[in-house]
């Protein structure tokens, strides 16, 4: 297991973690939440050695492999499968000595170790991986130098999951994916045999992989059992009880020194009052929980134009000779809110640019208001921020004729403050360079407003913001995103971009999602299959019931599961003269996550039966 034991850790003199505490059990996966800034990054330096406390220990088990993305892999001569294969070193290592061997008992020994860590199965597993972040077989062969530096993190990514270790340590992994990238890893980490520690503000990433939440917030760790979900509701309830106390202890205190105030100079109730006066001393302060800075966007408001604001008719669009869309026959209102699906290279970019204006059609017929304006945020443009300039002198380029007063307003209405407003960019964070290059893109009150990807660098509550700001926005929306929950707040419309087509998605997003995670040749195995009578009132009864049951038998083991974790967490545990137990509660919890897994199987399975039932 991971023990974290009164550790505090501080950068540039300021404090960021103080005398927490945390237990991880071994095979957990666990979510680190926590706003901008507050460290958790720098827990993962610790966590890897690479950052000296200031107090405390950090316990992993020996011969523990840690292993995380930092950076991308080099743009060299390398394939990508040649380079997710070198990931696992003993084997690269033992397929080298294989070569030059000599020795009948040590060519017996690699062998057996080949043998024993599926040597021979490594390629299929590395293209599996690849596949599922994106690079279809042909692009596996092809050098990594063929590929910018975003899909480069992506080989990386798929080179430490390759490689297995024993303690996974992810930092925002979907910042360099895409949807269906997203999803794929979602339920690859569900089936990830080690101990996972992942940096995420996507909700539907920490709702479906995780079994914890470990959340920093005031320079304290505190461990929750279940998804990300069930730990805001816990975290809500916490702080309204906490509220509550505090105000129940203040009222208290407020009459007992009035007590004390009406009564000290009376000599019949001077022992009462100073008895009083010393139960105010030593009752100890309880502390409401401090809401921290609600972050907001303020999108400025356009005024209304004519329906529709853009109609292609026959419009095909491309590269110099290469036609990547074509036959487009689309209608965009001021109303609309409209979500791109489609897998990369299928030309949602393209579309973007199309739309934006930043691509001329090839053919066909294309209008839009004469009025009418965009504003287009893709992430290139956070890395064409200038790094030396401050968000004001941005501003002030665009706006050469406004007061301060009004620039400084605009920054505010994006949640940058007086500090941020003349730092320079170079210094701001990700998050804080995210909402500048929102606010230069609606600057103008675009009548149109094109995202892609907003998500990336932004905490949760500044994702929740944009949820809430896009909601009430009065022009229209279209996003690229690999974030669901974004995508399912804010979309009213869903296009899905495909062989060189752009149509309407007529079904929601949980069935796009079960439609990638599933094999294409199982949903060629589906169709191919001949319909069958409609089952009878009695078998649809029977298939309810056996639903039901099925998932009362995975929540009563999932309760049992969380008390065993919550025993687990618990650090008295882990003491050497309580080993025996620790082993006996392990043992237990690996026998109920086994249950749990049958139990899911039988649930889904039974949920199956009951859709192909209905479908007929």
């Amino acid at each position: 297991m991971l023990r974290l034991t009164d550790i505090t850790y501080s950068i540039e003199g300021r404090t960021l973690v103080e005398n927490a505490s945390v237990v991880i059990a071994t095979g957990h996966k666990v979510g680190l939440v926590g706003r901008n800034g507050t460290g958790k990054t720098t827990l993962f330096r610790v966590i890897r050695g690479e950052m000296v406390l200031d107090t405390g220990d950090v316990d992993i088990p020996k011969g523990w492999k840690i292993g995380g993305v930092s950076q991308e892999v080099p743009g060299n001569e390398v394939s990508l499968i040649d380079t997710v294969l070198a990931a696992d070193v003993e084997r690269a290592d033992l397929l080298t000595e294989a070569e030059t061997a000599t020795d009948p008992a040590r060519i017996a020994d690699i062998q057996t170790r080949l043998s024993d860590i599926n040597a021979w199965s490594a390629e299929a597993r590395a293209s599996s991986i690849l596949k599922g972040l994106g690079f279809p077989d042909a692009e596996q062969k092809m050098p990594c130098s063929a590929f910018s530096g975003g899909w480069r993190m992506r080989v990386a990514l798929a080179a430490v999951l390759f490689s297995e270790p024993d303690l996974l340590l992810l930092d925002e992994p979907t910042n360099y994916l895409d949807l269906e990238g997203a999803l794929w890893l979602e339920s690859y980490l569900v089936r990830y045999p080690h101990t996972v520690l992942i940096v995420s503000h996507d909700r539907e990433l920490l709702n479906r992989s995780v079994d914890g939440i470990l959340h920093l917030e005031d320079k304290g760790l505190t461990f929750y059992n279940g998804p990300y979900d069930q730990f805001a509701r816990q975290r809500a309830e916490k702080r309204a009880l906490l509220a509550a106390q505090a105000k129940k202890q203040a009222d208290k205190r407020a009459h007992m020194q009035a007590f004390v105030d009406r009564f000290k100079a009376k000599a019949s109730k001077a022992k009462q009052a100073q008895s009083r006066v010393k139960m105010l001393e030593k009752m100890e302060t309880i502390r409401a929980p401090e809401d921290a800075a609600r972050t907001v966007f303020t999108f400025p408001e356009p005024e209304e134009l004519s329906p529709p604001i853009i109609a292609t008719e026959g419009v095909g669009v491309g590269y110099e000779d290469k036609i990547v869309l074509d036959k487009l026959n689309l209608r965009i209102d001021q109303d609309d809110r409209i979500a791109l699906l489609g897998r990369n290279g299928e030309g949602k970019s393209t579309l973007s640019k199309l739309l934006s204006g930043r691509l001329d059609a090839k053919h066909g017929q294309m209008t839009s208001s004469k009025k009418l304006r965009i504003g287009f945020f893709a992430q290139h443009q956070v890395d064409e921020l200038h790094i030396e300039e401050t968000p004001l002198e941005h501003l002030r380029r665009e706006r050469p004729d406004e007061q301060e007063a009004k620039l400084r307003a605009r920054l505010a209405g994006f949640g940058l403050g007086a500090d941020q407003a003349e730092t320079d960019v170079g210094r701001l964070s990700g998050g804080q360079k995210a909402r500048l290059s929102l606010l230069l893109a609606t600057l103008p009150a675009p009548h149109l407003l094109i995202l892609d990807e907003p998500t990336n660098h932004l905490d949760i509550e500044s994702r929740e913001a944009l949820v809430e700001a896009l909601t009430k926005y009065a022009g229209a929306v279209i996003l690229v995103s690999h974030d669901m929950h974004l995508l399912s707040m804010v979309a009213d419309r869903l296009w899905l971009v495909k062989d060189g087509r752009v149509a309407p998605y007529d079904d929601d997003l949980p069935a796009y999602r079960k439609m990638l995670l599933s094999s294409e040749k199982d949903i060629a195995k589906a169709a191919a299959k001949p319909k069958k009578p409609k089952p009878s009132r009695d078998v649809m009864l029977a298939l309810k019931a056996d639903v039901r049951k099925c998932e009362e038998r995975v929540n009563k083991i999932n309760d049992m599961r969380d008390k065993l974790a919550t025993k687990l967490a618990d650090p008295a545990l882990y003491e050497d003269s309580r080993i025996g137990e620790l082993e006996t509660w392990n043992k237990k919890y690996a026998e109920v996550m086994e249950a749990v897994d049958r139990a899911e199987a039988l649930w889904m399975t039974a949920l199956e039966k009951l859709e192909d039932a209905e479908a007929r």
